[in-house]
């Protein structure tokens, strides 16, 4: 009787632990990565509830350039290029009486053209984020609830003629929830200010420039993109769709970063650390699911396919005319600013960027993503890039 009782217990057991591997399989198509290439970064920062992806992507490329080319690390002050881009862009929407956007959005031009015309400063010279609101992060939400309507009050007023207080107005409210810029700060016992700290690093910033593909300008020329964020009209050179990779591929292996700009609400881009330019088609067939079938699925369902398939998901076959379409449609969408720095490879041998974004140390590499170079490719608005990183045929047609 105890023999059987045990036997019993033992195979009770055994269908316990055969219950928990089918709840819990092993997804042996999950993806692994090994590094190929990469550029030296500073740490992960996180930008919290702020629109100031633009500030924080661009401000690590250019530390990266900075460590490139001095050694030296250093965390610049995303709160000292907001305060001078919200005043620069709310002044430009009150020029416009308003027919301009003004939001928390912006592009890498707007960090360029800080550290070109007013410097910059250490984050510490700063108050940390958040802390003027009694928060530990930044959270612009209050922020913005005060500060936009103060400008279309402005913009949109039918006053005859402006006085200059406004201004003065606009800056306490900057001043009140960034900080102060500071005219003067010491960095290892020396004294600086923000043009001569920013002069210090020894970087032409007239090297760097922004890269796009579309079609309804002609290539080997300049033209602004058309997105409410480049409300500075800054200029972009215009290549085909595959000198994009050609021109991030070379840049990486020859040490340079890449700041880059564009979609990731896209299903591919998981919050886990993850960008695949998904063919829904092909995984429609893979799933054993028609497209009807598919539109139906709730977005976690399609997650979990596409999770199970892992590094064997289908991608787009990329196109030039598909890149157009998707930012003539609105299906590409000018959503992110992150920083390109690496190239890694999946156990198939598939190459992909390495990222370093602004969420904080969060999904399964903290805070660092693995993008296709397909999704590169085909989501990007536009990249910004050290010119000297660009092959020299490229340049060549460009002209730089």
């Amino acid at each position: 009787m105890k023999k059987i009782l045990s036997l019993a217990l033992l195979a009770c057991l055994a269908m316990g632990a055969n219950a928990e591997e089918k709840k819990n399989p092993e997804n042996k198509n999950k993806h692994e990565f090994t590094t190929v290439k990469e550029c030296k970064i500073t740490s992960i920062k996180d930008q919290n509830r702020s629109g100031t992806c633009w500030a924080y992507s661009t401000l690590s490329f250019f530390e990266s350039e900075i460590l490139k080319k001095t050694g030296k690390t250093v965390d610049l002050c995303e709160a000292f290029v907001a305060n001078k881009t919200y005043m620069d862009r709310a002044t430009m929407a009150v020029r416009m009486h308003g027919d301009t956007s003004f939001s928390q959005g912006g592009s890498a031009e707007d960090p360029l053209y800080c550290l070109k015309h007013y410097g910059i400063c250490p984050e510490n010279a700063m108050p940390a984020a958040g802390s003027l609101y009694g928060d530990s992060l930044n959270n612009f939400n209050e922020f913005f609830a005060v500060m936009t309507p103060y400008v279309e009050g402005i913009a949109k007023s039918d006053l005859k003629k402006l006085s200059p207080a406004w201004k003065k107005g606009l800056q306490g409210i900057l001043d009140s929830y960034l900080g102060v810029c500071p005219e003067k700060f010491t960095v290892d016992g020396k004294t600086y200010t923000p043009r001569s700290y920013a002069d210090s690093f020894g970087l032409d910033w007239n090297n760097y420039v922004s890269i796009t593909s579309y079609t309804h300008h002609p290539f080997w020329t300049a033209f602004p993109v058309e997105v409410q964020d480049n409300w500075r009209q800054g200029m972009s050179y215009n290549v085909p769709i595959e000198d994009i990779t050609r021109i991030i591929d070379n840049a990486i292996n020859n040490g340079y970063s890449v700041m880059w700009g564009g979609d990731v609400s896209e299903q591919g881009f998981t919050r886990k650390g993850l960008a695949v330019a998904v063919d829904a088609k092909a995984v429609q067939s893979l799933s054993g699911s028609d497209a009807a079938k598919w539109l139906r699925l709730s977005p976690t369902q399609k997650t979990n396919i596409l999770d199970s398939l892992g590094v064997n998901t289908p991608e787009v076959k990329l196109t030039q005319e598909m890149r157009q379409e998707a930012y003539d449609n609105w299906e590409t969408t000018d959503d992110h600013g992150m920083h390109l720095f690496g190239i890694a490879k999946d156990q198939n041998g598939k190459e992909y960027y390495m990222i370093k974004n602004s969420w904080g140390e969060t999904g399964d590499h903290k805070g660092i993503w693995y993008m296709t170079k397909t999704f590169a490719a085909y989501k990007v608005m536009d990249f910004m890039v050290n010119k000297n990183a660009i092959p020299k045929d490229i340049r060549k047609k460009l002209g730089i």
